[in-house]
C-alpha cells in the first residue's frame, strides 16, 4: 500500500488560495489601496497597516474552516472569527463585526452556525506569523484550532452573544453608511486619481563625470 499523501502545509495552500481567487503572488498584501464593495461599486482604500496586520490572518482562516470569499462565506467567516475572538486586532473586529450584522439579515442560520462553532475553535490571532507556523500541514492546523468539533446545541450565553455582537455590528454598519459613505461618494473620483497615480521614483543623487577619482583623491 502505498503511504497516505501529507495535507500541503499552510504556505502551499495560501499561493493556491492566492491563485484561485486572484489576489496575487502575495495576496495583495503589500498593496497601498484595496477595494471596498459599496453594493456594485469598488470603492478604493488605502490598506492601512492595521487590515494588513489581520488580513493574513484572515485568510488562513478562510483555508481552515473552508468559508468561501464571496457575501455569504465573508459573513460567515467574520461571525466565525467573532465567536473565537479578534483579541487586540481592531481592524479585524471593527469588520467583522459589520460582516457579522450583514450575515445576520442574509444567511441568519448559517451566521448564527458559524458564530456557534467560532465560540468553540481557536484562531490565530496573536500568535507569531512567521516561516514555522506557514510550515504547519493544514490537517494540524484544523486539528490544533478545533474547526471540525462537533458543535452541541447552542447555550443562553450563545445567543446573548451573538445578539450583542450583531447588534453592535449593525451600529457600526450603520454608522459608517450614514458618516463614511457620503463622504466616500465625495472622494471617490480623489481616490481613484491617487490610486493610479504612479509612485514616485526613489530620489538618486547625480553623479558628475569625475566626482568618483575627486572622492578617491580627498580620501
Amino acid at each position: 500500500m502505498s503511504a497516505p499523501v501529507p495535507s500541503p502545509t499552510l504556505k502551499s495552500a495560501l499561493a493556491t488560495y492566492f491563485e484561485e481567487n486572484g489576489f496575487g503572488p502575495d495576496g495583495g498584501y503589500s498593496s497601498n489601496w484595496v477595494d471596498f464593495m459599496l453594493g456594485p461599486i469598488p470603492f478604493p482604500f488605502p490598506n492601512t497597516p492595521a487590515r494588513k496586520r489581520a488580513v493574513r490572518y484572515h485568510d488562513l482562516h478562510h483555508l481552515l474552516t473552508g468559508y468561501r470569499t464571496d457575501v455569504r462565506g465573508e459573513f460567515e467567516i467574520s461571525a466565525w472569527e467573532i465567536g473565537s475572538g479578534c483579541r487586540d486586532f481592531v481592524a479585524a473586529w471593527q469588520l467583522n463585526l459589520s460582516g457579522m450584522a450583514g450575515g445576520v439579515f442574509l444567511c441568519p442560520r448559517r451566521t448564527f452556525r458559524a458564530f456557534l462553532r467560532g465560540r468553540r475553535s481557536e484562531n490565530f490571532y496573536g500568535r507569531s506569523y512567521d516561516d514555522a507556523l506557514l510550515a504547519t500541514r493544514v490537517a494540524e492546523a484544523r486539528t490544533e484550532l478545533g474547526v471540525d468539533r462537533p458543535l452541541p446545541p447552542p447555550t443562553v450565553l450563545d445567543v446573548l452573544l451573538f445578539v450583542a455582537a450583531a447588534a453592535s455590528g449593525l451600529v457600526l454598519g450603520l454608522a459608517f453608511l450614514a458618516v463614511c459613505a457620503p463622504l466616500a461618494l465625495v472622494a471617490y473620483p480623489f481616490l481613484v486619481a491617487a490610486r493610479r497615480a504612479p509612485r514616485p521614483a526613489p530620489h538618486c543623487a547625480s553623479v558628475q563625470p569625475g566626482d568618483s577619482e575627486q572622492s578617491a583623491a580627498g580620501t
